[in-house]
């Protein structure tokens, strides 16, 4: 089976189990009991791969708890961050969901039991809290234990009957493609509150791309604003993980995303001690100082967020906003993740960021902003995409890409808003691989490109007023019809001449009937 027809079988599947169980469960909350499901089966399947070493004659899952000794507990926790008795791995349980009259305590038991088998070891704050979503005592699962425990069992039924194969023999990531599915389905449902939890694999792959272009290695890569960790994770999927040395970084301020983003690492088999994803306000409590500087930053920032800016006199002091000599406005906190960004930025990495299209043209604090970033020469390129790729919303992006090591003092703009750049796929645009390839190819040779990309001086962007707006600096082409002055003349003389001699004849039928 090609990979194109196992994830589409696969797609198939896991949306006919969410919309058979999710019933009058609103599907945005609901999608937190299939995932936590698929999330359940997966590192249940992890861990007794591990355990069984390739061993067929193994059977984790048949051997009894009571032979796990204290010394193999504390090696696999030691190895995979946590640890799973036989009898509390998905297969069992989803073995006996019909007729467990206990299940949706049975379920809470095992989820505290895996993460509390983290305590006192490394992992602990990775493992900490990754089931608190799914909450299988909710009433939104039903208003009695035989409602919830009857779901329940519907869902963990129907992640069992997906057709998921040895991990190792799959075409596909796919636990990894049926998380991002979801996640994409539901946040398109959502509205604008689903865009936040997700940024479309499209988008993501080029920004990854953008970010560790023609690095042959990076320290590590991080986004300060991870949602569901999607970016980061399309630099795994694109870049052998030997590039990426020391793993992936990310801070989240929203506690339900965070759990998934930490998930998300473990569903792409990111093993606990090579991610650190944590909990908090990036811009007022950052987290992650002291394993900076980083070689690839990638983010998809929340759009004009309100923040404490001037509110907060000590921040003009922050040595991330210091240098620019002025806070991004207390209602839009873009340039904000923007200075942050840069702050965490090595000297020879690249960070690539989406950003609203208002901070690259609006006046007051943001063009000091923008000053300070051309003065200094750190805004390589902007990119302007296309409308309609993100779930929830039409704007039409850019892509700010920032870098410390530019070799000229230009910036590149390039506008791939046209419909060249994209395909129309139900209620969004999407971008093919072909149209990132162009993308980068451009962005690498900095060709110039009548109506596309152009180079220009940051003298003449600071004459300009600081304007980092794509429009400003590449023409848009004319698509109007090329009229021919002469020959419009020509059949308007022929026209005129055919009227005269239409008036004419009427004239003398009029004459001949009046006679």
């Amino acid at each position: 089976m090609t990979s194109n027809n196992q994830r589409a079988e696969l797609h198939n599947q896991i949306w006919k189990i969410a919309n058979d169980v999710r019933g009058s469960v609103d599907g945005w909350d609901f999608k937190h009991f299939v995932l936590g499901t698929l999330f359940y089966r997966f590192i249940s399947e992890n861990f007794s791969n591990y355990i069984e070493a390739g061993d067929e004659s193994i059977n984790y899952a048949s051997i009894s708890d009571a032979i796990i000794t204290p010394e193999i507990k504390e090696d696999a926790i030691k190895t995979k961050g946590y640890f799973i008795y036989p009898s509390q791995l998905f297969v069992n349980i989803a073995n006996g969901a019909n007729d467990n009259e206990n299940l949706n305590t049975d379920l809470a038991a095992i989820f505290s039991a895996i993460e509390s088998s983290a305590n006192g070891y490394p992992s602990e704050d990775d493992i900490k809290g990754l089931f608190a979503d799914f909450d299988t005592t909710s009433n939104r699962l039903g208003n009695t234990v035989e409602n919830k425990n009857s779901r329940l069992a519907k869902v963990l039924k129907g992640v069992e009957s997906l057709n998921l194969g040895k991990f190792e023999d799959n075409q596909i990531d796919l636990f990894g493609d049926a998380y991002e599915f979801l996640i994409s389905n539901y946040a398109a449902n959502a509205g604008k509150s689903g865009g936040e939890f997700f940024t479309p694999q499209s988008v993501s792959r080029l920004i990854a791309q953008l970010a560790m272009h023609k690095q042959d290695k990076v320290n590590k890569i991080y986004d300060p604003a991870a949602g569901s960790g999607s970016l980061l994770l399309q630099a795994k999927k694109h870049f052998d993980s030997h590039i990426i040395e020391d793993g992936f970084y990310g801070q989240e301020i929203n506690h339900t995303t965070y759990n998934l983003a930490r998930m998300n690492m473990f569903l792409h088999n990111v093993n606990y001690d090579k991610f650190h994803i944590v909990l908090g306000d990036t811009l007022e409590n950052p987290q992650l100082g002291d394993d900076k500087p980083f070689d690839a930053i990638v983010s998809n920032p929340p759009y004009s967020v309100k923040w404490k800016g001037s509110d907060d006199p000590t921040l003009i002091n922050d040595d991330r906003f210091a240098p620019a000599g002025v806070l991004a406005p207390k209602s839009k906190a873009d340039f904000a993740f923007v200075l942050h960004a840069l702050s965490y930025l090595s000297s020879k990495g690249r960070a690539a960021l989406v950003c609203f299209p208002g901070i690259f043209y609006r006046g007051g604090a943001e063009q000091k902003i923008r000053k300070y970033l051309v003065d200094n020469n750190y805004v390589e390129t902007v990119i302007s995409l296309a409308p309609n790729l993100f779930f929830g919303t039409s704007i039409a992006v850019n892509i700010l890409v920032l870098s410390k090591s530019k070799t000229d003092t230009k910036t590149q703009f390039i506008d791939v808003s046209g419909e060249d750049f994209f395909k129309k796929e139900t209620n969004n645009n999407v971008l093919y691989d072909n149209h990132i390839e162009q993308i980068m190819q451009m962005f690498d040779t900095r060709e110039e490109v009548a109506h596309i990309a152009t180079t220009i001086d940051n003298a003449k962007i600071a004459e300009n007023d600081y304007n980092l707006s794509v429009s400003s600096y590449v023409e848009a082409k004319d698509n109007r019809e090329k009229i021919n002055i002469t020959e419009l003349n020509k059949e308007v003389a022929i026209t005129v001449k055919k009227i005269d001699q239409l008036r004419a004849d009427i004239d003398k039928i009029v004459k001949e009937i009046e006679a």
